[in-house]
């Protein structure tokens, strides 16, 4: 059974930093994907970072590029997001989600797992 349990999350002042973990388990993680996406509150989904399996390609929303680094330790079959410089509008629900090969997706459609989510608020 595929399982991925994101924690980390909390409340920051901007211009702060956090790292989420995404620990997983039931697949063989090195060889896949892997996906952050997130919801703020009242808003839809959005895709915020990818990184393939394999190689470990990385990939940003235009919205965290410079700001946030995906990364991953297939190891520990754990994936990471390192979110700095942090934003009042990065204030969301931050789940991380697996994809359906080794390429990365920047639409749900490339996902099909996910986790159940760390909340992430930034205020003052």
């Amino acid at each position: 059974e595929v399982q991925l349990v994101e924690s980390g999350g909390g409340l920051v002042q901007p211009g702060g930093s956090l790292r989420l973990s995404c620990a997983a388990s039931g697949f063989s993680f090195s060889t896949y994907g892997m996906s952050w996406v997130r919801q703020a509150p009242g808003k839809g989904l959005e895709w915020v970072s990818s990184i393939t399996g394999g190689y470990g390609t990385t990939y940003f929303a235009d919205s965290v590029k410079d700001r946030f680094t995906i990364s991953r330790d297939n190891a520990k079959s754990t994936l990471y997001l390192q979110l700095n410089s942090l934003k009042v509008e990065d204030t969301a629900m931050y789940y991380c989600a697996k994809n359906r090969d080794s390429r990365y997706s920047t639409g749900w459609y490339g996902m099909d797992y996910w986790g159940n989510g760390t909340l992430v608020t930034i205020s003052s």
